[in-house]
């Protein structure tokens, strides 16, 4: 469930499953419709899914975007017996409300920054300590509503936007301390009762290479980290995603599905920026194309309590590195209708997930919001998959194309 980059990279991987399943995809999008049969349904459209879910004698949903199990999709087909890979709304509040999300992570002893939940501009102002410091929405905001304030001014600004503005719609944000460090994304596959983690990986956040200018949904990622193995991967998972799955516990609250800690590996080790409840848009990207593991028989067993007990993952020894083709304007605007050429002229070895697509006149592959494609390339290391990654996107070509040039450069 769902149409971006995210969605096509698990609908890759779920048709690799030898069991061989009947994959359908709403709404989906022109890249989707190669691989899986497309249903016309907006992510929004709860009773409509349901009723497609119900219909179509679906086994499993999974669902892809967040705005879905924030609004209570999982609930919704749990009361008419479908299977959900996904939180119910108890559980994805804690990507639907940082300021919840905040107080489970102190309850649970999970640690993260200082923060204060604020409603006025002049309670934020009075609330920040140092520069720079972090300003969130507390809502959704498809990953663009965290501003980093440098001084005083641009942190008014940010309060005026966000609380007077009600730019996303909220009414209060999270004024947080700002951390330094090396930031790193740790996925975990959650039964309700334990969390099993996923391979790191790295996301590229800002729109420009060096980390320059506004948030973005991603524009890229690689994994996996160098500095986090898998021995490293579960002494996290013990004391960021454990703890905050017993925490819900104790709240009458089994989540089940995909916990991604969004971290900051500081002196002082790693602490939480943020929490989210599904798979991360560019992570998976370049986490799924390394799994090894039938990602079906893993979405069942979590919907199971305690069905991940004896699961064991195994991946692929490559490195991953996906890099997104943004249209003209992002992430203040996108360009629809752009025609995308290339797209058969990439080779065998790189995968290209579609995002913002559409079919066009003569079935032209057009542009269609604002991130438009993926490329994922498998590399020995980082340096080789970049370059295949690279070589493979300077191939496709539309009017306005946008790309970061240094995914993944630190760790080449």
């Amino acid at each position: 469930m769902g149409g971006g980059a995210r969605e096509h990279a698990i609908v890759h991987a779920l048709l690799r499953s030898p069991r061989r399943p009947e994959v359908t995809c709403a709404p989906g999008n022109a890249g989707i419709a190669g691989e899986a049969r497309l249903l016309d349904i907006d992510a929004d459209d709860i009773d409509g899914l349901v009723r497609a879910a119900r219909s179509e004698g679906v086994d499993l949903v999974v669902v892809g975007p967040e705005a879905p199990l924030v609004a209570g999709l999982a609930d919704a087909l749990a009361a008419v017996g479908v299977r959900c890979f996904g939180p119910t709304a108890a559980g994805a509040a804690l990507e639907g409300s940082k300021a919840f999300c905040k107080e489970v992570m102190v309850a649970a002893g999970v640690p993260t920054a200082a923060y204060r939940v604020v409603e006025d501009p002049a309670d934020g102002i009075e609330a920040i300590s140092s520069y720079p410091v972090v300003i969130k929405a507390d809502g959704l905001a498809a990953g663009k509503g965290v501003v980093i304030a440098r001084d005083e001014s641009e942190a008014r600004e940010a309060l005026e936007d966000l609380l007077v503005r009600r730019r996303f719609g909220t009414e209060r944000v999270v004024v947080e301390e700002h951390l330094d460090g090396e930031e790193l994304s740790l996925l975990a596959l959650c039964d309700g009762r334990s969390a099993l983690p996923l391979a790191s990986a790295q996301d590229y956040k800002r729109i420009f290479d060096g980390d320059r200018g506004p948030n973005t949904g991603g524009m890229g990622s690689y994994s996996p980290v160098p500095s986090v193995d898998a021995a490293r991967a579960a002494d996290i998972c013990a004391t960021v995603h454990q703890p905050v799955l017993d925490e819900l516990a104790a709240r009458g609250i089994s989540f089940h599905g995909v916990l991604y800690a969004g971290l900051m590996l500081t002196p002082d080790g790693p602490k939480v920026l943020e929490f989210n409840v599904r798979f991360g848009d560019p992570e998976t990207q370049a986490i799924l194309p390394r799994l090894r593991s039938d990602l079906l028989d893993l979405l069942e067993a979590s919907t199971i309590p305690g069905g991940l007990e004896n699961a064991e993952l195994e991946w692929a020894l490559e490195t991953a590195v996906t890099v997104v083709l943004a249209s003209r304007g992002y992430p203040e605007s996108s360009s629809s209708g752009d025609v995308i050429t290339g797209l058969d002229e990439v080779g065998p070895d790189v995968s290209v997930t579609h995002a913002g697509t559409a079919r066009g006149d003569a079935g032209a592959v057009v542009t269609a919001g604002g991130r438009v494609l993926s490329v994922t390339a498998l590399g020995t290391d980082a340096a080789a998959a970049r370059a295949s990654a690279y070589s493979a996107a300077d191939v496709i070509a539309f009017d306005g194309k946008q790309l970061r040039r240094d995914i993944a450069q630190r760790a080449a």
